[in-house]
């Protein structure tokens, strides 16, 4: 009856440190799979779109559950505060004008600094209610260029004295090799393409988060199973 008593409590307590193991292991194991799912799709936002795509990379979240403690029941969930932006990359998505008949595309020369941004540095609305406003077509006839006139503005300082679209903003004004042979090839012109009139843009597939995902779901159990051998070791 000792022998019996002994081998059981023995037995009890492997019992306890083998649970104990394996709820360290299993969590672990989905916590540096959860982080790496997190940094692969960041990665893939970066990939595809450069340093523009910081922002929606960063938008990249993850959570452990329980967020305190071990469990053999251990999750993890990885999602982005930017889901419309996410599914559409993924998907190559088609966007269509909704209430009128084109999307309004600002071009590099309507953004600040030169480049596409949120913001711009002439609207839609101010473009008609200028009056100045007009359209050249693409060759391809699916579209058009929305141009304002362009004039030279007076020179402030020793800064080059910028170009003024339609008298609404400075345009032209990054600094670049060839800035003034750049801006007197516009002023020839007598124009600034300050949007792309287009009914739809179909977007490149440049994601893939099912796939990154099937990938962590994949690799799951080695994680596992490599945490519970360090803990045995």
């Amino acid at each position: 009856m000792r022998l019996a008593a002994t081998l059981g409590a023995s037995l009890a307590r492997i019992l306890e440190q083998e649970a104990r193991a394996g709820e360290r292991a299993v969590t672990r194991g989905v916590r540096a799979e959860t982080e790496r799912l997190k940094t692969e799709l960041r990665q893939q936002v970066v990939s595809a779109f450069g340093a523009r795509g910081r922002g929606i990379a960063n938008a990249w979240r993850a959570r452990m559950f329980p967020q305190s403690g071990e469990s053999l029941g251990a999750a993890g969930i990885v999602w982005t505060k930017v889901p419309s932006i996410i599914d559409a990359f993924e998907r190559g998505a088609t966007i269509r004008a909704r209430g009128g008949r084109f999307l309004a595309i600002p071009t590099g020369f309507n953004a600040p600094q030169g480049r596409r941004g949120r913001s711009m540095r002439v609207t839609p609305q101010q473009m008609v209610a200028s009056r100045q406003a007009f359209l050249r077509p693409f060759k391809s006839g699916r579209g058009f260029v929305w141009c304002l006139p362009v004039r030279q503005g007076e020179r402030v300082g020793r800064k080059r004295a910028p170009l003024i679209a339609g008298g609404l903003a400075a345009v032209a004004t990054a600094r670049r090799r060839g800035a003034a042979g750049w801006q007197a090839e516009l002023l020839r012109q007598g124009l600034v393409p300050m949007f792309l009139l287009v009914p739809q843009v179909q977007l490149a597939k440049r994601l893939d988060v099912r796939g990154a995902g099937h990938r962590a779901l994949a690799r799951l159990p080695a994680a596992i199973v490599r945490e519970w051998e360090a803990i045995a070791r």
